[in-house]
């Protein structure tokens, strides 16, 4: 019976994704791994372990840092495995977290770390939208306006797509560093876009936080649909629009090391489009 109920009870293992978080966490006497790699096979191993009981698993990053933090905040001693326990179930309910599929390691840390990057991202823009307050003029919500219209965007913007498989990037200038957000959405002939919820809120939440703060972002969209090139089209954020650019606008954007400067070549089997006009129902767009 107790294995049964075993079978029952979810895990979570915290991981330490690279060097340096380990190096950090090698402070502590009682954590007493001293090779980062040989901590990753264990740590394989303890999944393997789990998964062949039938036990659901799933993995979260562990950030010494803010795991400092949680038990300065809860009065935890840090140097404690129960006190890193407690954190990682913590983690588990709130922060990045993957289900273990047997997948190997090498796979799911990159995704396990891009599913923090984007919840971080998403954490930070709505940070900001929520502290802009009220308009002078109208005492409506800014943020609030900023993401009912960039929601608004997409969906204009998903519809004229057309059918195939779309891959969207919204970049903005924060006012501490870049936001990036990433969609994927399928869009079959006569039926609306079908997307991840998730996705679609950290883009929106990004594309709304350029709206407000008035930054120079844009969208680029790249359609894949069978027998035809890939086509790739963009649009610049301007005053809670998205525009289009032109087709040579695209092209200089996808072929121009954007470090150097200097030209690239273009991609084989790939059509530099203009953007098409977004429509927007916004009877005001100076929110």
């Amino acid at each position: 019976m107790r294995r049964t109920l075993r079978r029952e009870a979810p895990s979570t293992v915290g991981l330490l994704a690279d060097e340096q978080d380990f190096t950090a966490m090698r402070q502590y006497r009682t954590f007493t791994f001293d090779n980062h790699a040989t901590y990753l096979r264990q740590a394989e191993a303890l999944l393997r372990s789990l998964a062949s009981q039938q036990l659901h698993t799933s993995v979260a990053l562990f950030d010494p840092d803010e795991f400092a933090e949680f038990c300065g905040e809860e009065g935890l001693d840090p140097d404690a495995a129960a006190s890193r326990s407690r954190f990682t179930a913590d983690i588990a309910g709130r922060g990045a977290r993957i289900e273990y599929t047997g997948q190997p390691l090498g796979s799911l840390l990159p995704q396990l770390i891009n599913q923090a990057v984007r919840r971080a991202t998403w954490e930070y823009a709505t940070m900001l939208l929520a502290d802009l307050g009220e308009c002078a003029d109208c005492a409506q919500d800014i943020g609030r306006a900023a993401f009912d219209r960039a929601s608004r965007l997409l969906m204009h913007l998903l519809e004229d797509a057309g059918p195939g498989t779309h891959h969207l990037v919204c970049s903005v200038p924060g006012p501490d560093e870049q936001l990036l957000a990433v969609l994927h959405a399928e869009t079959a002939t006569a039926a609306p876009a079908h997307l991840d919820a998730s996705e679609g809120t950290e883009f929106v939440t990004v594309l709304a936080a350029g709206i407000a703060l008035e930054s120079p972002g844009g969208v680029v969209l790249r359609t894949s649909a069978p027998d035809i090139p890939d086509r790739l089209r963009g649009w610049r954020l301007h005053q809670g629009l998205l525009l289009p650019l032109t087709a040579g606008e695209v092209f200089s954007a996808y072929c121009t090391d954007a470090a150097t400067g200097e030209p690239l070549s273009p991609e084989p089997g790939v059509e530099y489009c203009a953007g098409f006009p977004i429509a927007t129902d916004d009877p005001d767009n100076h929110h």
